[in-house]
C-alpha cells in the first residue's frame, strides 16, 4: 500500500493504521443482511452506527442492533432528537438496546425534522431528561462541525457543548465528538486544533465521507450541509473536483494522521466512514488500510 510521504513520514501508515482500526462506519438498516460481510472485514467489535431515518420506527431500529451484535459488532443507534414520537416508547429502546444487545454507547443529534415528531425539540433536551443514563448506556457521542451547522450559530454550538459536557459529568457519562465529513481536510484540521484548545480532554472522532462515487457523494453532501467546501473545490477546476468528489478519501484520512501525529497526546483517537449505502465496500476499503 502506497502513502503520500515526505522525508518524516516513517511513520504514517503506521499511525493512520491505527485510526482505522479504532474507527467505526455506518450501515443503513437496508444493508443488514450485510452485517456478517462487514463483521468478516473489520475487527471484532468494531463500532458501526445505525442512522436514524425519516419514518423508521424505533422497533426497526432495534432490530438493527440486535442483527450488528449478532454479527459480532458493536452496536451504535443514532439517537434523533426530533423523532423520537414517545417518551415511554424511547425508554423502552433504550433499556432493552442495553439490557438484551449490550449497547453502552449512542450518538446523540437533533435530526433534520422541521419540526419535532415527539416531545423533544433538540438533544439537549433528552440529556437534561436524564433518560439516557438512567437506562444504562455509558457514552454518548455529539455531533461536529468543521464548516458550521447550516441552522445553528457557531457561538449557539459552542455552549450547547459546554452544557452537553457539563450534563455528562453530572451523569457519569462519556462524551465524545464524531464530525461531519468535509471535503477540506484544512477546515477539519483546523476544527480538531481548536476543540483541543477549548476541551482538550474530549476525544473526535473525525468523519470521512468513505469510498463513493461523485453523484451520490454530492447528493449526501448537499443533504449533509457541507456543500459550502464542494462547491468552492470544484470552482478550483477539474482536477481538484476530481479528487475531492472521490472514489477513494485517503488523502483525508492522511491528513488527519499526520495531524493525530504531530500532536502528542493528540484529541483524534480515530476515523468515522459515512458508508453512503455502500458499507461493505466501505468496510473492505478499511481493511485494506489497517
Amino acid at each position: 500500500m502506497s502513502f503520500p510521504a515526505s522525508a518524516t513520514d516513517g511513520d504514517l501508515p503506521a499511525r493512520l493504521s491505527e485510526l482505522l482500526a479504532a474507527g467505526s462506519l455506518e450501515i443503513s438498516p437496508r444493508e443488514l443482511h450485510r452485517a456478517p460481510a462487514l463483521a468478516a472485514l473489520l475487527p471484532a467489535n468494531t463500532c458501526v452506527y445505525i442512522p436514524s431515518l425519516p419514518g423508521l420506527p424505533l422497533a426497526r431500529t432495534l432490530d438493527a442492533v440486535a442483527a450488528l451484535r449478532a454479527a459480532g459488532l458493536d452496536p451504535v443507534p443514532h439517537v434523533s432528537a426530533r423523532r423520537i414520537p414517545d417518551r415511554r416508547e424511547f425508554r423502552d429502546f433504550l433499556e432493552n438496546a442495553v439490557k438484551q444487545y449490550g449497547v453502552h454507547r449512542v450518538l446523540l443529534i437533533g435530526g433534520d425534522e422541521p419540526r419535532a415528531k415527539g416531545p423533544y425539540h433538540d438533544s439537549l433536551q433528552i440529556l437534561e431528561e436524564g433518560v439516557i443514563a438512567e437506562c444504562g448506556v455509558r457514552e454518548i457521542g455529539v455531533g461536529g462541525y468543521p464548516e458550521g451547522h447550516p441552522r445553528i450559530a457557531a457561538g449557539a454550538l459552542q455552549e450547547a457543548l459546554k452544557r452537553k459536557l457539563q450534563l455528562a459529568r453530572e451523569q457519569q457519562l462519556g462524551l465524545y465528538v464524531v464530525t461531519q465529513f468535509c471535503f477540506a481536510p484544512q477546515r477539519v484540521v483546523e476544527y480538531c486544533a481548536g476543540l483541543a484548545r477549548s476541551h482538550p480532554d474530549v476525544p473526535v472522532y473525525v468523519g470521512i465521507a468513505g469510498p463513493t462515487d461523485p453523484v451520490a457523494l454530492a447528493r449526501y453532501a448537499q443533504r449533509c450541509g457541507v456543500s459550502v467546501s464542494l462547491r468552492a473545490l470544484r470552482n478550483l477546476g477539474s482536477g481538484i473536483a476530481k479528487l475531492v468528489t472521490h472514489t477513494d478519501p485517503r488523502e483525508h484520512v492522511v491528513a488527519i494522521a499526520r495531524y493525530a501525529r504531530s500532536r502528542e497526546p493528540s484529541n483524534v483517537v480515530g476515523v468515522h466512514l459515512y458508508s453512503f449505502g455502500g458499507a461493505e465496500r466501505t468496510a473492505a476499503w478499511m481493511r485494506e488500510l489497517i
